[in-house]
């Protein structure tokens, strides 16, 4: 239909991939947009739902609720909330700005992210490792580094966006491209290129580690978004080559690592 955002990858001619990536980029309903709400709203929301369910029953089975299930409850909870109250960074992911509103989208959005994100809280109805204190403490320590990286570096990059010349950012150096925009290569951003996914990442494993050592059904989470997160990087990295030209090879140049300062 004219005057549709289509996205760039929907357009293949293959019915079927075109299906599963999604050609229109944000269909709306007036000013409502579809993609956007199912991002943030029934997918997270029923995430956590269920987190809780798995607690009342927990408790149903046990008569108490653990310290495992507290955690995975707050560390998960802390993470959809900082979601949704920080809805208008969310604008700025590959997400919204580059994937259609296909398939992969819908499906992860709706069954995907509630059901098999909430793992870890149905493995400690069953399978709660009855963790001491010392070792929660130190996964809260985990959680709390990865929160600080991955929030330090998200809103750093959104105060950014909105208001390079402000004050509070002045100290932060930057390669001016050809395209007009500024790309950071100071602070969180001059750490590693996605110094973000290595914060939410740590978060997930934090999520895992609840569970305690002894099955890795509850570590798929954090193979899972390994892979995501690797698979991610590149094809924003082959997008930030076709957008920005030799300087997203001069930006690579100063900001040489992708996720791990100093390693990788």
């Amino acid at each position: 239909r004219k005057g549709l955002l289509l996205a760039v990858g929907g357009d293949s001619g293959n019915p079927f991939y075109d299906f599963f990536l999604g050609r229109e980029l944000n269909p709306r309903w007036g000013s409502f947009d579809w993609k956007e709400f199912c991002e943030l709203r029934p997918g997270l929301i029923g995430w956590m739902i269920l987190n809780l369910a798995m607690m009342s029953k927990q408790y149903d089975r046990l008569g108490y609720v653990t310290g495992s299930m507290v955690l995975i409850n707050i560390f998960q909870g802390l993470y959809v909330w900082d979601a949704l109250y920080q809805e208008r960074a969310i604008l700025t992911t590959m997400d919204i700005t580059t994937d259609g509103f296909g398939f992969m989208l819908v499906f992860g959005d709706l069954a995907w992210v509630p059901f098999t994100y909430s793992l870890q809280a149905r493995y400690l109805v069953d399978h709660d490792p009855m963790l001491q204190w010392p070792a929660l403490a130190a996964i809260v320590g985990v959680n709390m580094i990865g929160y600080m990286i991955f929030r330090g570096a998200n809103g750093q990059k959104d105060a950014f966006r909105r208001d390079p010349n402000s004050s509070e950012l002045k100290h932060l150096t930057f390669l001016q491209t050809k395209r007009g925009t500024k790309l950071l290569t100071s602070g969180w951003w001059g750490m590693a290129r996605k110094i973000n996914y290595t914060g939410d990442w740590i978060m997930g494993l934090s999520w895992c580690m609840v569970c305690g050592f002894e099955s890795i059904v509850p570590y798929y989470y954090a193979i899972y978004f390994a892979i995501l997160l690797v698979h991610r990087s590149i094809r924003d990295d082959h997008m930030c080559q076709e957008k920005y030209g030799d300087d997203w090879g001069k930006y690579k140049a100063i900001v040489p690592y992708r996720f791990i300062p100093g390693i990788i």
